[in-house]
């Protein structure tokens, strides 16, 4: 065996690696099976977040509705955290036998963090929903459902969501029942936000909707909850709305533009409402004269079958006042049945002539009152095709527009006060008599034909009654009945007509009146005929 010589001991060592080497290598071997450990991790991670997250959702829903959940697909992404959506989310109340669900959700999304998913409850700040319904069954059929809870348990198969905001698109609210003659009440919004104020609290809510009679925006915040199933009646609401372009020509027969703002608060069953409308060109189309209409009113509403109980409406016409009470009840497939007590406090004739009737100016002017029972039953026909009308009116201090109509309501005051003198120098316009007329009587108004009884026209000198008919587009006037004058036959006459008619004053002088004759007043709108009616009272003789 060979010997090392001292020239192998003295000569110098190779060079071997650097220490540092060794530690960077050594660190990326360890790097290397962490970041593998690390893709396990997250792949088992990620593989289990799906199931969790979508048992937590199944849970929470469960627990808060006491339903059967059923969950047509539940998918989970990975983009800054877990991205999941769902579609064809159903519930299905265990205590209720019901076909179709309670709640049906088409398609919903929502964000969390991997660390959300380490927490009870956990907390999602945003779920979007894309297609909500809610179908309520007639109250009988709910059965004895406990309320909602609102809680539950974090750790133990309850409550293991809280969500702090809800955004929707397209929802709708089906409130069934089982009352004859009753359809379901439906509730479609187009779009509605909602805010949660914590377990057991209502939720804060903006919406937005398209009411579809008559056409219009409504716009409403407020709070709404905490939703109740056993009895949907019962859950608060409270909020302020505005309405806004609604279109009234979408209603047969009546046209303008109409806004309206007010606040609203009680239970589904009964919310009472305060508010305003405006309507700038309100008309009828009997007439089609735009007219500025307002009103403030006080309503109770029957949120579970859109029944309205109005008390009461002040409105104000032009220069009118007009207060009604009644109620506006919802008819199946028809549409609403309005029936109101209404009186008109301070009125003028004129603001009612030319909202109903054509004729340009109003044919009358003055001061009216008025009470009627105002009917309007659903159905296609035009407003003022429909409409009822039953009541009294007083006009005061009227006068006829028309010259040459007021002219001869002057002379026959005159000559019925015995001033035939007068009468003529007013019939040549020397001198201006000016008479106020006063007319009290009782109408009734359907299929657009008013007829009138009991009417009583008095001016100084002659109280007119009669009874007739006058149709709202002015075609028909046709009244008939007496004329009775405080003056007698002869005294109504000057000259030699005065004398030839003495002898006959007795025949005329009847039931206390100077004279008594029998009179019409026949025509249209357009061409009114005055005159005495012999023919017509010897033939009802």
């Amino acid at each position: 065996m060979a010997h090392p010589t001292d020239s192998d001991l003295h000569a110098p060592a190779k060079p071997g690696r650097p220490r540092w080497v060794h530690i960077i290598a050594w660190v990326g071997i360890f790097a290397a099976l962490f970041f593998v450990g690390l893709f396990i991790t997250f792949a088992i991670y990620f593989h289990r977040a799906e199931p969790i997250l979508k048992q937590r959702v199944i849970r929470t829903l469960s627990t808060r509705y006491d339903s059967r959940v059923e969950l047509a697909t539940f998918n989970v992404s990975v983009l800054e955290g877990f991205e999941v959506t769902g579609t064809g989310l159903e519930l299905y109340p265990n205590q209720l036998q019901m076909t179709e669900p309670l709640i049906s959700v088409d398609k919903f999304t929502f964000r969390t963090a991997w660390r959300d998913l380490l927490h009870l409850p956990m907390h999602i700040h945003l779920v979007r929903i894309h297609g909500l319904d809610i179908h309520v069954p007639p109250k009988p059929q709910r059965g004895n459902i406990p309320s909602p809870n609102p809680g539950g348990s974090s750790s133990g198969g309850g409550i293991q969501i809280i969500v702090d905001q809800l955004e929707i698109d397209r929802a709708s609210l089906v409130l069934g029942t089982n009352k004859p003659g009753k359809v379901p009440l439906t509730f479609q919004i187009s779009q509605i936000e909602m805010r949660a104020l914590g377990a057991g609290h209502p939720m804060r809510f903006h919406a937005t909707l398209i009411n579809p009679k008559p056409i219009g925006n409504i716009d409403s915040r407020g709070f709404f909850g905490p939703f109740n199933e056993h009895d949907p009646g019962s859950t608060p609401v409270s909020g302020t709305y505005k309405f806004t372009h609604a279109d009234l020509n979408s209603i047969r027969g009546i046209s303008g533009i109409l806004s309206s703002v007010g606040r609203y608060e009680g239970t589904l069953n009964n919310i009472n409402v305060d508010g305003e409308t405006d309507t700038p060109n309100f008309s009828l189309d009997t007439a089609d004269h735009p007219m500025p209409l307002h009103t403030k009113f006080h309503a109770v509403v029957d949120g579970t079958n859109g029944d309205t109980r109005l008390d009461p409406v002040n409105a104000t016409l032009l220069h009118s006042r007009i207060i009604a009470r009644g109620d506006v009840l919802s008819v199946p497939h028809q549409g609403h049945h309005i029936t109101l007590d209404v009186t008109v406090v301070s009125g003028r004739l004129e603001d009612m002539l030319a909202l109903a009737v054509k004729t340009e100016p109003p044919v009358m002017t003055g001061g009216i009152t008025l009470h009627t029972k105002f009917d309007l039953p659903p159905g296609p026909d035009s407003v003022t095709q429909k409409l009822r009308l039953r009541g009294g009116f007083h006009i005061s201090g009227a006068r006829f527009t028309d010259p040459k109509t007021q002219d001869k309501i002057d002379e026959l005051s005159l000559r019925g006060q015995g001033e035939p003198e007068e009468a003529k120098q007013d019939a040549a316009h020397t001198i201006n008599a000016n008479v106020q007329s006063d007319l009290r009587g009782n109408f009734v108004l359907r299929d657009s034909r008013l007829a009138i009884n009991g009417l009583h026209f008095i001016v100084p000198g002659a109280n007119i009654s009669l009874n007739g008919v006058y149709t709202l587009d002015g075609n028909q006037i046709d009244f008939r009945g007496t004329a009775r004058l405080k003056a007698k036959l002869s005294q109504m006459v000057t000259g030699w007509k005065s004398l030839l008619l003495k002898p006959v004053d007795p025949f005329f002088s009847k039931n206390g009146a100077g004279t008594e004759v029998p009179i019409s007043i026949t025509g249209t709108r357009d061409d009114v005929h005055f005159g005495l009616d012999y023919f017509n009272s010897s033939d009802k003789k």
